[in-house]
């Protein structure tokens, strides 16, 4: 009996002893601490939006360089693949047949003036033999049109003289336009056709156009958009990270492709160092929107549910809400936001797998800092630690 007294006593004891070494949470029923997740507002930067096009450079000018006159070709006067100038020599075709041409019609110059002046003389003395009547009226009249058939020759023979003149000039193959010139396509000693045969080509450098093909939705967007007609333009080539071409939008086409759907646009882009080529094919993206204040998240930040695109916001009571957003395009590594949140809001950007809409939690305030040019990922700061007013409650 004494035995089962002291059992009693002893385990009395130790029941008490636990009890008041038991923390008061548990004592209280339990209660679990708050989840913690990591807060901060969105970055406002003014941003412009883009919109990304594939396309192909062109020549602002190209000619085919062809004779004027038919001939053989005596000489060349460049390197294939050279900067040359307009007017600069390209070929020589024989001139001797011109030259000799051009003499003739010098020859019927002279004598169409020589013509011209008997003419003359004779209506002179003629209409000095009027008034003595020793020529009549008829005769002064015919040696008067006879005089006119006479100037009309000889400005025909100077019209001859300055055609076979040209003729002449055009055995000088010259550059119509400052460019490139391409190889050329006909060897010395070889006959050419006026106006036919194709000599070389040459295709203007600095600047140089960027042609693209847009769809019907964004020509209407661009068309509302209040932003003028000059639009800039960002490109880079195939074997490059950064877009370092900068143009602007000079040309959109005045009908859209019923067929595609798309409209024919041009963007001009400098080219001094005459680095870009025709024939190239490049990314750009084109100035969609004006300058404005854009609201950026992480791309972590964001959430599915559904069809929808949502972000969870901590209030200032610690409750937890979501807000479906639509989203835009990436900036900078930071995603815009349409609309769903404004500046001031309290966004979790980190621990959305411990939250619920309603719950309540233990939000620690963060910034965000966008990435640097080097392309660093986007960094979240702590800022201070805050405790919500019902886990305040809940410690208490």
């Amino acid at each position: 009996m004494r035995a089962f007294v002291l059992l009693a006593v002893v385990t009395a004891a130790g029941t008490l002893s636990a009890c008041k070494d038991a923390p008061p949470a548990a004592a209280a029923g339990g209660a679990a601490p708050l989840p913690q997740v990591t807060v901060a507002e969105p970055l406002i930067r003014p941003i412009v939006d883009w919109d990304g096009y594939i396309g192909q450079f062109q020549a602002v000018e190209r000619v085919e360089v062809r004779p004027r006159v038919s001939g053989y070709l005596v000489d060349v006067h460049f390197e294939e693949g050279q900067l040359v100038d307009k007017g600069q020599l390209l070929f020589s075709i024989d001139p001797r047949p011109f030259e000799a041409a051009l003499d003739q019609a010098r020859g019927r110059e002279a004598a169409a003036l020589a013509r011209l002046e008997n003419a003359r003389a004779e209506l002179e003395r003629a209409r000095g033999l009027v008034e003595i009547r020793a020529v009549s009226r008829e005769e002064v009249e015919a040696l008067e049109a006879a005089v006119r058939t006479a100037e009309a020759d000889l400005a025909a023979a100077r019209a001859e003289v300055r055609a076979r003149a040209l003729d002449l000039e055009f055995t000088r193959v010259v550059a119509p336009i400052a460019g490139r010139a391409s190889y050329r396509r006909v060897d010395r000693g070889n006959a050419v056709k006026a106006d036919d045969t194709v000599l070389t080509t040459i295709v203007s450098v600095d600047p140089i156009h960027f042609v693209f093909q847009g769809a019907e939705s964004l020509y209407l967007k661009y068309k509302r958009a209040e932003i003028g007609e000059k639009r800039m333009a960002r490109i880079r080539l195939q074997d490059e990270d950064d877009y370092r071409w900068v143009g602007e939008l000079d040309f959109l086409d005045n009908s859209i492709d019923p067929g595609s759907g798309t409209i024919r646009g041009r963007a001009v882009v400098p080219n001094p160092d005459g680095f870009l080529t025709p024939g190239m094919f490049g990314h750009m993206l084109l100035q969609a929107s004006p300058e404005y204040p854009g609201v950026l998240l992480p791309d972590t930040a964001i959430a599915t549910r559904g069809a929808d695109r949502i972000v969870y916001v901590v209030d200032a009571d610690g409750k937890v809400s979501a807000r479906v957003v639509e989203l835009g395009p990436l900036h900078e590594g930071l995603r815009v936001i349409r609309s769903g949140i404004a500046s001031g809001d309290r966004v979790v950007v980190d621990g959305q797998q411990r939250v619920r809409p309603g719950a309540t939690v233990d939000a620690v305030l963060a910034r965000l800092e966008a990435p640097g040019p080097d392309g660093a990922p986007v960094a979240i700061v702590p800022v201070t630690h805050e405790t919500s007013v019902a886990a305040a409650s809940a410690a208490r």
